[in-house]
C-alpha cells in the first residue's frame, strides 16, 4: 500500500556553491540519515547511497514564475535551466543533481529560495529603472536564502516563548544576506535580483556602485564575463584580505597583526551592522536579532562585534551566553539576540509534505 505524503521520508539534498547537505528526514522531521560534503565537486553520487521516498532538492533562483514549491517535471527543469545566468554559482549543480534523481523512480521536488520574498512590498522590490526593462525583463528585487529566513521566522518565537511581530534574520554563511520579516513574512532583504547584492561575503562583493562596474567596462576594457567572475569568484573577504574567503582565516590573520585583515573584518562588520539598521527601519523597531548559517551560528567575537555596535537598537550582550553560543545571547529586558542552527531542511520537508498532501 503507498504511503500518505505526511508517513513518506523525504530526502532533502541542499547544494550549495561548494557543498552538499544530504538529509532523510521521517515524517516526524527526525534525522534517519545524513551526509556533508564540505568539498564537493559537483558529483551527484552521494546521493545514490541515501535513502527516502521523494527527493526534496533546494533551488536558489525561482524567478516570476515559482512562488512555492512544484513537483519537478520536463518544463520545470527546462525553467529552471534559464535561470541559471542569474545564480551561477549554485542553480547549474542543483540542475545536474535535479536531472539526476529525476532520472530514478522517485518523485523530485523542488523549492525556491526566493520564494519566501514573494510577500516584499512593491516600494521594496521595483528598482527606479526604465519601464520597459523591468517588464521586457523581469527586473524586480527576489531575495534569497529564503527558506533559511522562513525557518528563523518560525523557530525564534518558540526559542523566546513569545511573539516576535519585528525580526531581522541575518543568515551568514559563504553567501550572506538579512530578511526583514513582519509577522513571520519577510518585507525587505539585501539580496536583489542575483545573490551578488547586499553584505560583503566570502568571494562576492555585495553591493557597489553600477557606474563602477560601467567604467570597467568603458574604460577599464574588462569584458562583462571577467567581471562577473571577479564579482562571484574574487571578490569579498578574499579580495580584501588577499588570503582566504573564510572568516575564521582573516579573523586569525587580524590576531596576527594583518593589516589587510584587519580591513576585510572592519569592511565586513561595518557593512553587516549598516544593513541591519536598514532592515530594522523597514519594520520600523526590532524585537530580535538571529543569526544564523556557517558564520552566524560559530563566530562569537563577530556576534559581540555587531551587537556592540548595535547597542543604540536596545540590545545587550550577554558575554557568557555567547561564547558558549547558547541560543539566547541577550540580556533580558532589551531587543533580543538569538542563535540557531541553519535547518532548511526543516521549510523544505514542510513544504513539499503541504504539495504532496
Amino acid at each position: 500500500m503507498a504511503l500518505g505524503p505526511a508517513r513518506m521520508n523525504l530526502l532533502i539534498v541542499n547544494a550549495g556553491s561548494s557543498s552538499l547537505k544530504l538529509r532523510v528526514l521521517s515524517d516526524k522531521d527526525e534525522v534517519l540519515d545524513e551526509k556533508d560534503v564540505s568539498d564537493w565537486d559537483g558529483s551527484p553520487e552521494p546521493i545514490d547511497a541515501m535513502g527516502g521516498d521523494v527527493v526534496v532538492h533546494r533551488v536558489v533562483h525561482g524567478g516570476e514564475r515559482f512562488d512555492g514549491p512544484v513537483v519537478v517535471d520536463d518544463e520545470v527543469e527546462a525553467a529552471v535551466e534559464e535561470l541559471v545566468p542569474l545564480a551561477p554559482l549554485h542553480q547549474p549543480r542543483a540542475l545536474e543533481l535535479i536531472r539526476h534523481t529525476r532520472s530514478g523512480d522517485r518523485r523530485v521536488v523542488a523549492c525556491f529560495d526566493t520564494a519566501y520574498h514573494r510577500t516584499i512590498p512593491a516600494m521594496a522590490a521595483t528598482y527606479a529603472l526604465p519601464a520597459e526593462w523591468r517588464e521586457n525583463f523581469g527586473l524586480r528585487k527576489f531575495g534569497f536564502h529564503g527558506l533559511s529566513h522562513a525557518y528563523v521566522a518560525r523557530r525564534v518565537p518558540e526559542i523566546l516563548g513569545r511573539e516576535v511581530p519585528r525580526l531581522v534574520s541575518a543568515h551568514l554563511g559563504a553567501g550572506a544576506s538579512l530578511c526583514a520579516i513582519a509577522e513571520g513574512r519577510s518585507v525587505e532583504t539585501t539580496m536583489g535580483f542575483t545573490p551578488l547584492d547586499g553584505l560583503v561575503m566570502a568571494t562576492r562583493s555585495g553591493s557597489i556602485d553600477p557606474g563602477l562596474l560601467l567604467w570597467l567596462q568603458t574604460s577599464g576594457g574588462l569584458s562583462a564575463e571577467e567581471i562577473g567572475d571577479a564579482l562571484e569568484h574574487r571578490s569579498g573577504l578574499l579580495a580584501l584580505s588577499g588570503r582566504s574567503g573564510d572568516l575564521r582565516e582573516v579573523v586569525a590573520g587580524l590576531e596576527g597583526g594583518d593589516e589587510d585583515c584587519r580591513l576585510a573584518y572592519e569592511t565586513y562588520v561595518h557593512r553587516l551592522v549598516g544593513e541591519i539598521a536598514r532592515m530594522t527601519a523597514a519594520l520600523g523597531g526590532l524585537d530580535a536579532l538571529a543569526f544564523t548559517g556557517g558564520v552566524g551560528e560559530h563566530s562569537a567575537p563577530l556576534r559581540a562585534a555587531v551587537i556592540r555596535e548595535l547597542g543604540w537598537l536596545g540590545i545587550t550582550l550577554d558575554a557568557e551566553s555567547n561564547e558558549s553560543s547558547a541560543p539566547v545571547i541577550s540580556a533580558a529586558g532589551g531587543v533580543a539576540a538569538c542563535v540557531l542552527e541553519a535547518r532548511e531542511d526543516l521549510t523544505m520537508a514542510a513544504e513539499a509534505r503541504e504539495l504532496l498532501a
